[in-house]
Protein backbone atom coordinates (compact mmCIF):
# COMPACT_ATOMS: atom_id res chain seq x y z
CA UNK A 1 0.00 0.00 0.00
CA UNK A 2 2.82 2.40 0.87
CA UNK A 3 4.29 2.11 -2.64
CA UNK A 4 0.91 2.84 -4.23
CA UNK A 5 0.48 5.92 -2.02
CA UNK A 6 3.98 7.10 -2.97
CA UNK A 7 3.09 6.75 -6.66
CA UNK A 8 0.05 9.00 -6.22
CA UNK A 9 2.13 11.53 -4.29
CA UNK A 10 4.66 11.47 -7.13
CA UNK A 11 1.84 12.58 -9.48
CA UNK A 12 0.93 15.47 -7.17
CA UNK A 13 4.45 16.54 -6.22
CA UNK A 14 5.30 18.55 -9.40
CA UNK A 15 2.28 20.82 -8.86
CA UNK A 16 3.33 21.51 -5.28
CA UNK A 17 6.96 22.06 -6.24
CA UNK A 18 5.96 24.69 -8.82
CA UNK A 19 4.62 26.74 -5.92
CA UNK A 20 7.69 26.16 -3.73
CA UNK A 21 6.27 23.33 -1.67
CA UNK A 22 6.40 19.56 -1.38
CA UNK A 23 4.75 16.66 0.41
CA UNK A 24 6.37 13.86 2.39
CA UNK A 25 4.70 10.55 3.22
CA UNK A 26 4.96 9.90 6.95
CA UNK A 27 2.82 6.79 7.34
CA UNK A 28 -0.08 4.74 6.05
CA UNK A 29 -1.96 3.49 9.10
CA UNK A 30 -3.53 0.05 9.48
CA UNK A 31 -6.95 1.65 8.96
CA UNK A 32 -5.82 3.23 5.64
CA UNK A 33 -5.31 6.81 6.78
CA UNK A 34 -2.45 8.48 4.93
CA UNK A 35 -0.36 10.83 7.07
CA UNK A 36 1.73 13.39 5.23
CA UNK A 37 3.92 16.35 6.08
CA UNK A 38 3.59 19.44 3.90
CA UNK A 39 6.96 21.07 3.25
CA UNK A 40 8.26 24.42 2.09
CA UNK A 41 5.65 26.94 1.00
CA UNK A 42 2.90 24.35 1.45
CA UNK A 43 3.71 23.98 5.12
CA UNK A 44 2.96 27.63 5.88
CA UNK A 45 0.41 28.46 3.19
CA UNK A 46 -3.01 29.67 4.37
CA UNK A 47 -4.54 27.42 1.69
CA UNK A 48 -2.75 24.28 2.92
CA UNK A 49 -5.97 22.64 4.13
CA UNK A 50 -7.54 23.17 0.70
CA UNK A 51 -4.45 21.65 -0.92
CA UNK A 52 -4.56 18.72 1.48
CA UNK A 53 -8.29 17.92 1.31
CA UNK A 54 -9.28 19.27 -2.11
CA UNK A 55 -6.16 18.18 -3.93
CA UNK A 56 -4.13 15.44 -2.29
CA UNK A 57 -6.96 13.60 -0.51
CA UNK A 58 -9.32 13.83 -3.48
CA UNK A 59 -6.78 12.38 -5.93
CA UNK A 60 -5.61 9.78 -3.42
CA UNK A 61 -9.17 8.48 -2.93
CA UNK A 62 -9.79 8.45 -6.70
CA UNK A 63 -6.68 6.38 -7.36
CA UNK A 64 -6.88 4.24 -4.20
CA UNK A 65 -10.52 3.91 -3.06
CA UNK A 66 -9.48 1.99 0.06
CA UNK A 67 -7.88 5.16 1.48
CA UNK A 68 -10.10 6.63 4.19
CA UNK A 69 -8.47 10.04 4.67
CA UNK A 70 -5.31 12.07 4.24
CA UNK A 71 -4.10 13.97 7.31
CA UNK A 72 -1.29 16.43 7.84
CA UNK A 73 1.18 15.95 10.69
CA UNK A 74 3.73 18.39 12.04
Amino acid sequence: MRNQVEQVLDEIRPMLQRDGGDVELVEVTADNVVKVRLRGACGTCPGAIMTLKGGIERLMKQRLPEIVAVESVA
